[in-house]
């Protein structure tokens, strides 16, 4: 069994945001309150996050895949594992 950790916010708004926030919830809007509203924005900005990390190793593969075979250096098995080794 796995144990959550969980974390209570107090966040404390005024003006356009209270507006904003008030026309996102209830029956006028898409969720039920103001803590259900606040998880779906941490989820996108953890999916954005998430993504923009893919983004940038998809990236550096594509510039690897680019390269000439004469910019890489042949490694044995046993220098791989030296390496993973010395880097602990």
């Amino acid at each position: 069994m796995t144990k959550h950790n969980t974390m209570n916010l107090n966040v404390r708004i005024s003006g356009v945001l209270t507006e904003h926030v008030s026309s996102a919830i209830g029956d006028a809007g898409e969720y039920d309150n103001a803590s259900e509203y606040v998880r779906d924005l941490i989820r996108r900005d953890k999916a954005k996050t998430e993504l923009a990390a893919f983004e940038a190793k998809r990236a550096a593969l594509q510039q690897a895949f680019t390269l000439p075979d004469r910019a890489y250096t042949e490694v044995s098995a046993a220098d791989v594992i030296r390496r993973n080794r010395s880097a602990r």
